[in-house]
C-alpha cells in the first residue's frame, strides 16, 4: 500500500568536512535524475553498487523510483545550484521484518560521511515502518562500504556468502551508534567553524575606501591582523581599495576563495552568494541587515540566502551580524567592523547581538579579559552557538565560553553539547527574555507555574552545567574569575578587609550564594595576631582596620591563603581618609599572586582611583568594585564546580512501561477531538506508566456514584470531571471525607447544582478512596514550544501558584534529576519528618516524577499534565487527581545529530 509523499523526511545534513547536503525521499519522477547519477559513477563504483560493470542504469533507476514509502523507501542527497544528486540510499522489503538496503555515493564525496547519514535516516524510517533488521550484500573488494558499516556504530554482523559478504544489523539506533553520530557531528562542527576562523583566503565583497563604513572597517581590521593568506577586495566602483586592487565582482577574482564576507545591500546578497558558491567558497559571513529581523520580505530573502548556501554545501554566519575574529598572534584575523581589537586571551565569545558584541569587546578590554575567538551570529540562519561550543571544546587557546543568547534554535543539541563541553570548560551564558510577555495561556497549575517565568531555561542550564549570568556585568565578573583562577575545591571562603562594613556585606553575600565563611582556628589567629594591631578582628571576615599597612595586607593574605581550611580568598580594600593607597593595592595583588595554594583569589578595590576592576600580572587577579559582586561570581563558579563532580548518570528507564497502550489512549482522544482526557482515560494512561492512584470508580450520575461508594471502604472523595472543569476546588466540584452511599449521593447532587450555577456540565464523577495524612505535592508537565516537555515538581494543593515552590527539568530526565528536584524544594524538610511526622518514602516519590518524565518524553501529544495533589506518605506516593490535555504533536526531532529539521 502506497502512502503520500513524506515531506517531513526532507532534511539538511552536515558532512564530516563541515559542508552541507540536502536529503529528500525519492519521487516517482526522479528516474532521469537517478539515471544520470548512476551514469556519473566511475566503473568501479558502478560495479560495487550493482555487482556488474555493465548495468542498464535506466532500468535500475525505474526500479528505484517504484517505491511506496513503507515496504520500500529511497533517499536522494543533493548539492549545488543545479541540485545535482550526490548520493542515493534505498531499502526493499524481504519479509518477516527484514529489508535489504543499498547505497551509492558520488565518487568525489566518498569518505565524507554521506553514506553513514543515508544509512541512519533509512534505519529510522525502516524502524518506524516495522522493520527490525537491515541486510546488505557487499562485494569483498568494496572495502570502503564495509568500513562504513563497521564505523556506523550499528552492531553489524558480517558473513561470507557465494555472492560476497552479507551484512546484517538492527535498524534501532543503539547507544554506541548515537555516540558515533555525535562524534561525527562534533568533527563536522569543528570543521565548519574552522573555515571561518582559519580560512585559506578571504574576499571582502563591498569593500570600501570610505572610513566609518562597514565595508571599510572590516577590510581595515582584516589587513591589520596577522592573517597571511590572500585577501581580495570586491568593489565595482573602485580600482583600488585600501592599497588592494579591486575587482568588479566575485566572478572576476583570479582564484577560488575559501571565505567571503558580504557588506552589501540585503537585496544584492543572494546574488553575490551564488557567485561565491560558484567560486568554491566554503564559508559566507553576511554582515548586512534586512533579513528575517525585518519583516516578511526579509524572512523570504533569508530563506533564499540559506537555500543558496545549502545547495552549494557552503556554511553561513549571519546574516545581520558583526562578524568573527580570532586573536592567535601567528595566524589570527579580524573580520568584524568593531572599532576595538580585543587582546589575546582564553575566552571564547558567541553572541546573537552585534551591538552587545561590541560592548563585550570593549568591556572585556577594560577588565584585561583576553579573547581567544569571537563570533557574532546575528540571525543564526545556519552556524549557531552549538557549533562554536563544539569547536572550543578542543581549542587549546580557549579555557571558557561566554554566550549571549536571545533564543534557542536547538535546545536539545545545546543541552547535549553543553553538558559534555562543560565537564572540561565552563560555559557562562547571559540569556535575555526572562519576562512573561508573550507566554502562552495555560489551563493547568503546571502550565501557569511555567508560563509566567523563564524556568525552562534555568532548568536547561542547571541540567547542562551552564553558569547563568543575570546581567552583562555579572557575565564579565564570572568570566574574569574563571579565566585566571582555578575552580574552587569547595564552598569555604576567607574574607580579609580593612573595613568592617564591607566585610560583613561580603559575608552576607557569600551566605546567599551558597558559600561558607568558617571560623579561623586558634593557631591561625595567633599567627595573625603576631603582626596585626591589637584592634584587628581575627574572626572571619578578618578586619585589619583602616590603618593597615601594605606589609600587613601582604602578610595577612599570604598567611590566610596558606590555610588548608578554605577553598577561596576574597581580599577587600577601601581607601582610608588619609594615606597612600597605591602601595597597598600593589601589595595585595603581589600577595594574592604569591599565595602558595591553588585556590581562587579575588580582590575588591572599592575605589575606581585604585584600579577599579582592572587586574594586572600574569595571570591577572580578578578585581571587583563591590564585595557582593565578588561573592556572587564565586558562588556561581562554586556551583558549577560542584556540578562537575556529579557522576554521569544514565537517563531514567523502566521495564514495566506499556508505551503502545498509552499511545492508543492518546490516539483515541485525538481521534474523538477531545482536548482533555476524561477520568477513565487519565487512569488508564497513568497506569501504563506505573503511576499509582488511589482505588477509584468512574460513575455517570449520582445514583451510580452511590453504588460505587458502596464498593469502597473508608472515607471517600467525590470529584466531577468534564472538559471545562479545570480547577475543581474553585468550582465546588470536589467533596472530601464522605462516608457511605447517602453522603455521596447528596454531595453529587450539590456538585451538579454548583456547576449548573456556573453554566457548566460535568461528564462523570470519580468516587475515590481518600489517602490519609502525607504531604501534598504537584507533579506535572507543560509542553514548551522551544524546549518540548518540561517536568515540574513542587508544593501542591490549592495554593500552588501562590507558593511558587517548584523545581523544573527539561525532558529527558536523568536518573538523578528527580532526587535533585525534590531536595531543592522549600518544603523538602516536610518530607523528611517535620515536627515528628513520619518521613515520606522518597524513593517512591522520585520514581513517580521520573515516570511522569518518561510519559511526557515518549508522548509529545501530551501538552499539559497535572497531578495535583500527589500525596507522599511513608508507604509511597499516589496521584490523587489528574488532568491531561493532548494535541497533535509536531514532528519529533531525530535521535542523532548532523541534521536540521
Amino acid at each position: 500500500m502506497s502512502v503520500s509523499y513524506p515531506s517531513h523526511r526532507e532534511a539538511d545534513v552536515v558532512l564530516r568536512d563541515g559542508s552541507t547536503a540536502h536529503l529528500r525521499p525519492v519521487r516517482p519522477e526522479d528516474g532521469e535524475l537517478l539515471k544520470e547519477f548512476f551514469d556519473r559513477l566511475d566503473p568501479t563504483s558502478q560495479a560495487f553498487r550493482f555487482f556488474s560493470g555493465a548495468v542498464d542504469t535506466r532500468r535500475v533507476a525505474r526500479e528505484m523510483t517504484g517505491i511506496d514509502y513503507q515496504s520500500s523507501f529511497g533517499l536522494i542527497a543533493f548539492r549545488g545550484p543545479d541540485r545535482r544528486p550526490i548520493g542515493h540510499g534505498v531499502y526493499f522489503d524481504l519479509g518477516q521484518g527484514r529489508a535489504e538496503v543499498a547505497f551509492a555515493v558520488a565518487d568525489e564525496l566518498q569518505g565524507h560521511g554521506l553514506g553513514t547519514i543515508l544509512l541512519a535516516h533509512l534505519a529510522e524510517v525502516g524502524a518506524e515502518n516495522g522493520y527490525s533488521t537491515f541486510l546488505a550484500e557487499v562485494l569483498p573488494q568494496n572495502s570502503r562500504m564495509i568500513e562504513m558499516f563497521r564505523e556506523s556504530g550499528f552492531p553489524v554482523e558480517i558473513e561470507s556468502s557465494p555472492e560476497g559478504l552479507r551484512v546484517e544489523f538492527p535498524t534501532s539506533l543503539s547507544a554506541e551508534a548515537i555516540a558515533r553520530f555525535e562524534d561525527r557531528d562534533r568533527l563536522a562542527a569543528r570543521a565548519a567553524v574552522a573555515c571561518f576562523l582559519a580560512p585559506a583566503s578571504v574576499a571582502i565583497v563591498g569593500a570600501s575606501r570610505r572610513p566609518g563604513t562597514v565595508g571599510a572597517e572590516v577590510l581595515r581590521n582584516l589587513l591589520g591582523s596577522p592573517f597571511a593568506g590572500p585577501v581580495f577586495a570586491v568593489n565595482p566602483a573602485a580600482e583600488t581599495v585600501q592599497a588592494l586592487p579591486s575587482f568588479a565582482s566575485v566572478a572576476e577574482l583570479p582564484q577560488e576563495i575559501d571565505l567571503a564576507v558580504l557588506a552589501v545591500r540585503s537585496e544584492a546578497a543572494v546574488g553575490v552568494a551564488r557567485e561565491c558558491a560558484a567560486r568554491g567558497a566554503r564559508g559566507l559571513i553576511v554582515l548586512s541587515a534586512g533579513f528575517a529581523e525585518d519583516g516578511a520580505d526579509g524572512v523570504a530573502r533569508e530563506r533564499e540566502l540559506l537555500a543558496v548556501c545549502r545547495q552549494a554545501g557552503m556554511r553561513l554566519i549571519g546574516p545581520n551580524c558583526l562578524g568573527v575574529l580570532d586573536t592567535s598572534p601567528e595566524s589570527g584575523l579580524n573580520l568584524t567592523f568593531a572599532p576595538l581589537s580585543p587582546q589575546p586571551g582564553n575566552v571564547g565569545v558567541a553572541t546573537q547581538s552585534g551591538a552587545l558584541g561590541l560592548a563585550l569587546i570593549e568591556f572585556a578590554a577594560a577588565r584585561s579579559l583576553g579573547i581567544s575567538s569571537f563570533a557574532s551570529l546575528g540571525n543564526r540562519a545556519d552556524v549557531s552557538a552549538n557549533d562554536l561550543l563544539e569547536f572550543w571544546e578542543e581549542d587549546q587557546r580557549t579555557r571558557l565560553a561566554l554566550l549571549y543568547i536571545e533564543a534557542f534554535s536547538d535546545p536539545r543539541r545545546f543541552a547535549r553539547v553543553a553538558r559534555r563541553v562543560g565537564k572540561r570548560k565552563p560555559i557562562v551564558a547571559l540569556k535575555s527574555g526572562r519576562s512573561a510577555a508573550g507566554a502562552r495561556a495555560a489551563s493547568s497549575h503546571t502550565g501557569a507555574l511555567l508560563a509566567a517565568s523563564d524556568r525552562a531555561t534555568d532548568a536547561l542550564f542547571e541540567q547542562s552545567g551552564v553558569i547563568r549570568a543575570e546581567t552583562l556585568s555579572e557575565l564579565l565578573d564570572v568570566a574574569s574569575l574563571i579565566s585566571s583562577q582555578p575552580l574552587p575545591a569547595g564552598p569555604r571562603i576567607a574574607i580579609l578587609t580593612n573595613a568592617g562594613g564591607p566585610g560583613i556585606m561580603c559575608a552576607d553575600a557569600c551566605d546567599a550564594a551558597g558559600l561558607e565563611v568558617p571560623e579561623l582556628p586558634d593557631d591561625l589567629r595567633r599567627e595573625l595576631a603576631a603582626f596585626l594591631p591589637p584592634e584587628a578582628s581575627l574572626g572571619n571576615p578578618v578586619d585589619l582596620i583602616a590603618t593597615a599597612s601594605a606589609g600587613q595586607f601582604r602578610q595577612a593574605i599570604e598567611t590566610i591563603g596558606a590555610w588548608e581550611g578554605i577553598d577561596a580568598l576574597i581580599a577587600i580594600f577601601i581607601r582610608p581618609l588619609l594615606g597612600e593607597a597605591a602601595e597597598v593595592v600593589t601589595a595585595m595583588r603581589d600577595a594574592a599572586t604569591a599565595v602558595p595554594r591553588e585556590i581562587p583569589r579575588q580582590l575588591v578595590l572599592m575605589s575606581a582611583a585604585d584600579g577599579g576592576r582592572e587586574g594586572s600580572g600574569s595571570p591577572p587577579i580578578p578585581t571587583y568594585l563591590y564585595p557582593e559582586d565578588a561573592a556572587r561570581a564565586l558562588g556561581k563558579v562554586n556551583r558549577h564546580a560542584r556540578w562537575r563532580e556529579r557522576p554521569e548518570v544514565p537517563p531514567a528507564s523502566f521495564r514495566d512501561l506499556r508505551h503502545d497502550e498509552a499511545a492508543s489512549v492518546v490516539a483515541e482522544a485525538l481521534a474523538a477531538k477531545r482536548e482533555w482526557l476524561d477520568a477513565e482515560e487519565c487512569i488508564r494512561l497513568l497506569d501504563c506508566y506505573g503511576i499509582a492512584m488511589p482505588e477509584a470508580i468512574v460513575a455517570a450520575d449520582p445514583e451510580s456514584a452511590a453504588r460505587a461508594a458502596a464498593k469502597l471502604d473508608g472515607p471517600l472523595a467525590l470529584k466531577a470531571h468534564g472538559p471545562r472543569i479545570l480547577h475543581k476546588s474553585e468550582l465546588g466540584a470536589v467533596r472530601a471525607g464522605l462516608e457511605g452511599a447517602d453522603e455521596v449521593t447528596r454531595a453529587a447532587t450539590d456538585i451538579d447544582a454548583a456547576l449548573d450555577e456556573k453554566g457548566l456540565r460535568r461528564k462523570s464523577f470519580l468516587v475515590q478512596r481518600m489517602v490519609e495524612g502525607g504531604v501534598e505535592l504537584l507533579v506535572g508537565v507543560a509542553s514548551d514550544p522551544v524546549f518540548g516537555p518540561v517536568v515540574a515538581c513542587g508544593a501542591g494543593g490549592t495554593a500552588v501558584e501562590l507558593l511558587g515552590d517548584v523545581a523544573v527539568r527539561v525532558c529527558p530526565l536523568g536518573a538523578s534529576d528527580a532526587g535533585q528536584m525534590i531536595r531543592s524544594l522549600a518544603i523538602f524538610p516536610m518530607l523528611t519528618g517535620f515536627r515528628g511526622a513520619p518521613p515520606v518514602d522518597l524513593g517512591s516519590l522520585e520514581a513517580l516524577v521520573l515516570r511522569v518524565g518518561a510519559l511526557a518524553d515518549a508522548h509529545r501529544e501530551i501538552v499539559e499534565l497535572d497531578l495535583n495533589p500527589v500525596i507522599a506518605t511513608s508507604h509511597g506516593a499516589l496521584a490523587v487527581d489528574a488532568r491531561v490535555r493532548v494535541a497533535s504533536a509536531p514532528a519529533r526531532p531525530r535521535s542523532w545529530p548532523s541534521t536540521w529539521s
